[in-house]
């Protein structure tokens, strides 16, 4: 009886720490936020396939000044003229430990241009802040947990 309740006093630390790493990642839904405006701007999901490739779709629009429904037209690959609602915007984003992320690349609708991108978790996973950059320049925007 001692070995067992020796053993749970051990685990219990073991798990805790674990539930906090599944809490720290960057899966689930961020509220963006227009670096210049300061506006919410939509809601973006974010999943990762079996292979541990992070992906982020538009899954609603919050504020937009081209109407409730805008589509991608300035977009030039599979995206061109496509719904804004429902796209994916970041592709082959990959874990690059201690809750960054690397490798992939996000789309600015508005602009129609595909950027190498970033992520980081901060504040505990509350947000993400996500980096888009051409060459040495960047331009970051800190999305929300929803």
């Amino acid at each position: 009886m001692r070995k067992i309740l020796l053993a749970a006093c051990m685990a219990a630390p073991l798990m805790a720490l674990s539930l906090s790493a599944a809490a720290a990642d960057a899966v689930g839904r961020w509220k963006t936020i227009d670096s210049d405006t300061g506006k919410a701007k939509s809601i973006v999901e974010i999943t990762r396939n079996a292979e541990g490739v992070y992906s982020g779709r538009i899954v609603e629009i919050l504020h937009s000044d081209r109407g409730p429904n805008p589509a991608c037209d300035k977009c030039k690959d599979d995206r061109r003229n496509k719904p804004i609602k429902g796209m994916e915007i970041i592709r082959g984003m990959k874990a690059d430990g201690g809750g960054k992320y690397a490798g992939g690349t996000i789309l600015k609708p508005d602009e129609g241009k595909v950027y190498k991108s970033k992520m980081e978790l901060i504040e505990g996973g509350a947000k993400l802040e996500v980096s888009g950059c051409i060459a040495f320049i960047c331009k970051s925007q800190t999305w929300l947990r929803q």
